[in-house]
């Protein structure tokens, strides 16, 4: 799979991931494959990001680049199999939040996901 943005996409957007261009690559692909998740699989379904507007492609490619920075800065939280612990009365519990959301099983900033919906692929509809 062609990540949705390159490593260049992520330095136009001010996002700093790895200077290693494989690793990041490979976030880019994570948030991708995200993406197509939170698309409902849209993006590929019609043809790639060739068959977007451009409107849209520039948001994905937004997107994709700072949802792989959240990713790769919060990977040990995202990956943990604990939601919540507790130690000498202090607790903390982790999943959605003010500045967090899960959506389709994928965890991240809200107004990240507010920007998506902005491309119309978001909806639970059926599209024809």
């Amino acid at each position: 799979m062609t990540p949705y943005a390159t490593p260049e996409n992520a330095r136009t957007y001010g996002c700093l991931l790895s200077e290693d261009a494989d690793v990041a690559e490979q976030w880019l692909r994570r948030a991708s494959r995200d993406i197509d998740t939170l698309t409902f699989n849209r993006i590929p379904a019609c043809g790639g990001l060739t068959q977007l507007t451009p409107f849209q492609r520039e948001i994905v490619a937004e997107v994709c680049c700072r949802l792989a920075v959240f990713e790769s800065e919060n990977a040990e939280l995202l990956d943990s199999a604990v939601t919540s612990y507790s130690i000498n009365g202090v607790s903390a519990s982790f999943g959605s939040g003010w500045g967090v959301t899960t959506k389709n099983g994928v965890v991240l900033p809200v107004n990240l996901y507010q920007h998506l919906s902005q491309t119309g692929l978001c909806v639970r509809t059926v599209m024809v």
